[in-house]
């Protein structure tokens, strides 16, 4: 294949380690990095990568700004604060990718979108998975579960204060690292593939939050007691400790989803599309036991 990749949000955590592992697979001259920065793309410039300003919210400009690409990664962008502009991003990118003639789109969504999720951007990626569809474009959707990494946002105050306080219940989920995402994604860009296809990217086991914080006391050596409360009392100690308003909820609907089983699903597609196994959540725990610690 010889089919030109772009990929958008270059310059984000996630949009880096798709690259990293995409140049392990095709040339760079294959290759398109695309951020509204394009000058902290340097040091894939440096490697022969082409870079592109890539902006959702001048739809006017995507057209061009994907002219010649085969395959597009629409990484979904960060815009939660504002209710509504997300979805008018990805749906500008879609359109755009229409009128250039992209042959192949590519998403990142999350598990189960569809209407009753109450995670509160569920449906942003619900509407986007449609607008894909409804594009006519033959298109790859990458579900990907929570990120390992998003338990650093929490876990180091809760081990601090010897308390971690959830809202999820017995409910599951399949926690799985960024990069074992990525390099799944990148894999099956470089593949391409002729069908429609869904893939949800998980870990390879699902724990309830007193399995996980089993683990960390393991992993630290400190006290960590799981503290069941109730939606509403987790809104408010959230906003108690100062997490803004505009997010708090947001937090809550996690754990909400959480609870309902919305993340509890485990797939082996990330084993499938790039051959390696997800690291395990003990892996990771012990690779930021610092962090953990507030070091």
């Amino acid at each position: 294949m010889s089919d030109t990749i772009l990929v958008t949000g270059a310059s984000g955590q996630l949009g880096q380690r798709v690259l990293h592992h995409l140049l392990e697979k095709v040339p760079a001259g294959r290759v398109i990095a695309a951020s509204r920065d394009p000058s902290k793309l340097a040091a894939f410039a440096s490697r022969g990568v082409a870079t592109r300003k890539v902006d959702f919210d001048d739809a006017a400009s995507l057209p061009t700004a994907f002219a010649g690409v085969d395959t597009l990664l629409i990484v979904s962008t960060d815009a939660l604060g504002e209710p509504g502009r997300r979805i008018a991003q990805h749906k500008a990118a879609v359109a755009a990718a229409v009128a250039a003639g992209v042959k192949r789109i590519a998403y990142t969504s999350m598990p189960k979108p569809e209407p009753g999720n109450p995670v509160l951007f569920a449906g942003d990626h619900y509407a986007t998975e449609q607008a894909i569809k409804a594009s006519g474009i033959p298109y790859t959707i990458f579900r990907n579960s929570w990120y390992q990494e998003n338990l650093l946002m929490a876990l180091p105050n809760a081990i601090a204060s010897g308390k971690w306080y959830s809202a999820a219940g017995e409910g599951r989920l399949a926690h799985i690292g960024r990069d074992d995402v990525a390099r799944a994604i990148a894999a099956a860009l470089a593949s391409g593939t002729g069908r429609n296809v869904t893939y949800t990217l998980t870990g390879a086991k699902a724990l309830t939050t007193e399995e996980i914080a089993a683990l960390a006391r393991e992993v630290t050596g400190k006290p960590l007691e799981v503290v069941h409360v109730s939606d509403e009392a987790l809104l408010a100690g959230l906003e108690a400790a100062g997490v803004p308003q505009a997010y708090a909820p947001l937090l809550v609907s996690f754990d909400v989803n959480m609870r309902i089983g919305g993340l509890s699903e485990v797939t082996t597609d990330v084993a499938t599309l790039s051959g390696t196994e997800p690291r395990p959540l003990e892996a990771f725990l012990e690779e930021n036991k610092a962090a953990l610690l507030g070091a």
